[in-house]
């Protein structure tokens, strides 16, 4: 395997076991994988950075090449800061894979050192998504059968 650092972003609010699936197949492909955990203040975020950084610690501590850091500047700068080569983005549609061509447009002009990896999501986990377990949470709902169980606990923490 090649020294090749990917980072794979996101505010995973909450972590999902389709994000799971993603960056242990990363950790496959490359040599370290930074799972790159945004503040993001616009998206008014369900569970504090730091809870979410912890959760997805938790549910990829069995991965020895995989790395867990929040962050709050420009994921150009954290790339360049981590000397990441790839920039790993999970498609689960084709809604989302235009949404991800059109923002690969704009990251290779910012950064066209960097290679851009998309992955699809594994079949029985494309239906999953942030939005629709941050719902279930909020209703006090069982997430257990979408998200890795230390996300499953820091829901019940907060949403008893």
């Amino acid at each position: 395997m090649n020294d090749i650092t990917a980072v794979f972003p996101g505010t995973f609010d909450p972590m999902t076991l389709g994000h799971a699936d993603l960056i242990k197949r990363a950790s496959l492909l490359f040599s370290r994988v930074i799972v790159a955990v945004a503040e993001s203040p616009a998206k008014h975020t369900l569970f504090p950075l730091k809870e979410r950084v912890n959760a997805i610690k938790e549910s990829v501590k069995d991965r020895e090449n995989i790395e867990v850091e929040g962050f709050t500047g420009m994921l150009p700068d954290f790339l360049k800061e981590h000397q990441a080569r790839v920039l790993i983005r999970g498609i689960r549609t084709v809604a989302d894979y235009d949404y991800e061509m059109s923002l690969s447009g704009m990251y290779r002009m910012v950064m066209p050192e960097v290679e851009i990896v998309m992955l699809p999501a594994s079949g029985d986990l494309a239906f999953i998504s942030s939005t629709f377990v941050r719902d279930i949470v909020i209703h006090r709902g069982d997430i257990s059968k979408f998200a890795p169980p230390s996300v499953v606990a820091l829901a019940r923490r907060y949403f008893p």
